[in-house]
């Protein structure tokens, strides 16, 4: 018997034996790899391993949670977890996961997991030194990193349930300071599962480069190709109005647009938690994983739930979004992979179709910029002006402003060139989306 399935059995026991009528644990178990390489010198260097239980109880019709880094105090862990469900308001219990069976995790190749550390580390240094061999306007990097990690999931409870899965990700990023007399701009590019440090060297230039000479422009109503990062980072701002949690606590826009056309036909909206960028087979309640259109043709088709929310809807099930941040956190709803589906159309065939408008490639300042209640945002931007089909400049600070649902259904065309986010808890996902028009402040 393992350490942990002795300490599990034992807590279990204590939980039981104390008055509760179920418990779960939730442990993670990660192997951490980082690297930040300035000027052919390591930066900042770390490997660590990681622990954390977390220990949900059910007592007195409340839910209980307590966190450990350690398997030497199964009373205390209870104790705890006890305490802390006696502390809170009553809003319900969580339901918990019984016994289920799970799919085969798709697996999937990734070089960076089978270099050693010190290949690894020489990798990140060829990523800088082939982005500063592109010479002017290059200057210096102020990032070039790479991480590896591989972390165990294992969740089991007193009901019966037991899922365990192994996930991997790796990233490599650099972000190369252009400089053009005294004008200075940057930008970044990343990739996952791939050991090509020149292409992304490449990308990450010209898209550096490209930012020189950038100036806003006169503030109106324009025509807008938003590039799928920018559609990425609004997506994952206006996530939450697709959780039953918010639908049921009145805070989402959509609480009342089930089966009603929510966006353009050419939308569909979809969590995909096979996707192969981040897979996984259930979720932190043990919920088998399930594919989950959101929107079909435009058309609101549901929402996503876990346990709970699914509880409270009847004939709802949960469509596998019960999540957390880590072992410390508690369960929530949140999506895997979300994305929209691509179409047909490359970006340059984009470009042309926009005529007279601006591209929108970035946007900043989701957390002070964004209303997921109202559906509102008011973001800084940047892209590119359009004029007769064709790119003629940068433009930077610039305010793009509008309605998130409004936006949806202003959609005309959409791009093949599905893009996606730094993984995270979660990974959004897009391709290019060009809309009829849109709020824009400038000079």
């Amino acid at each position: 018997m393992s350490t942990y399935e002795a300490f599990r059995q034992e807590v279990f026991r204590l939980a039981l034996e104390n008055g509760c009528t179920a418990a779960e644990t939730y442990k993670t178990e990660g192997e951490n790899f980082s690297v930040n390489i300035l000027s052919q010198e390591i930066d900042q260097y770390e490997v660590s391993r990681t622990l954390g239980i977390g220990l949900r109880v059910q007592v007195d019709g409340k839910d209980g949670y307590a966190y450990t880094e350690s398997m030497d105090d199964a009373a205390s862990l209870v104790q705890h977890a006890m305490d802390n469900a006696r502390s809170v308001e009553n809003t319900g219990e969580h339901p918990m996961q019984g016994p289920q069976t799970y799919a085969a995790l798709p697996t999937a190749e990734d070089p960076l997991m089978a270099l050693s550390d010190s290949d690894r580390i020489q990798l990140a240094m060829q990523l800088e030194k082939e982005t500063l061999a592109h010479g002017e306007p290059v200057d210096r990097c102020s990032t070039c990193a790479l991480e590896v990690g591989k972390k165990k999931i294992s969740l089991h409870n007193t009901l019966g349930l037991c899922a365990e899965e192994t996930h991997h990700s790796s990233i490599m990023l650099v972000s190369p300071i252009v400089r053009r007399g005294d004008e200075v701009q940057d930008a970044y590019a990343f990739s996952c599962g791939s050991t090509d440090t020149a292409a992304l060297a490449d990308e990450a230039v010209k898209k550096s480069t490209a930012r020189l000479g950038a100036q806003p422009v006169a503030p109106g109503k324009t025509h807008i190709l938003l590039h799928g990062e920018a559609v990425s980072t609004l997506l994952q701002a206006f996530a939450p109005i697709f959780s039953a949690d918010q639908v049921q606590k009145g805070l989402s826009p959509l609480k009342d647009s089930r089966q009603t056309m929510v966006a353009s036909p050419l939308i569909t909206l979809v969590d995909d938690p096979f996707e192969p960028g981040m897979p996984m087979t259930f979720d932190d309640e043990g919920t088998p994983s399930q594919k989950t259109v959101l929107i079909q043709n435009g058309t609101l088709t549901g929402f996503l739930h876990n346990l709970k929310t699914a509880a409270k809807e009847p004939g709802a099930v949960s469509t596998g979004n019960g999540r957390r941040a880590g072992a410390a956190s508690p369960v929530t709803v949140a999506p895997t992979n979300l994305f929209i589906t691509p179409g047909t159309d490359s970006f340059d065939q984009l470009v042309k179709k926009l005529g007279n408008g601006l591209i929108i490639t970035d946007m900043t300042g989701i957390h002070a910029g964004v209303n997921a209640v109202s559906g509102s945002f008011s973001l800084l931007s940047s892209g590119f002006l359009v004029e007769n089909g064709v790119i003629t400049r940068a433009v930077d600070r610039i305010t793009v402003a509008g309605s998130f649902m409004d936006l949806l259904k202003d959609v005309t065309d959409v791009g093949n060139d599905l893009t996606f986010s730094i993984p995270g808890v979660s990974r959004y996902g897009a391709p290019s989306l060009l809309v009829r028009q849109l709020t824009v402040a400038g000079s």
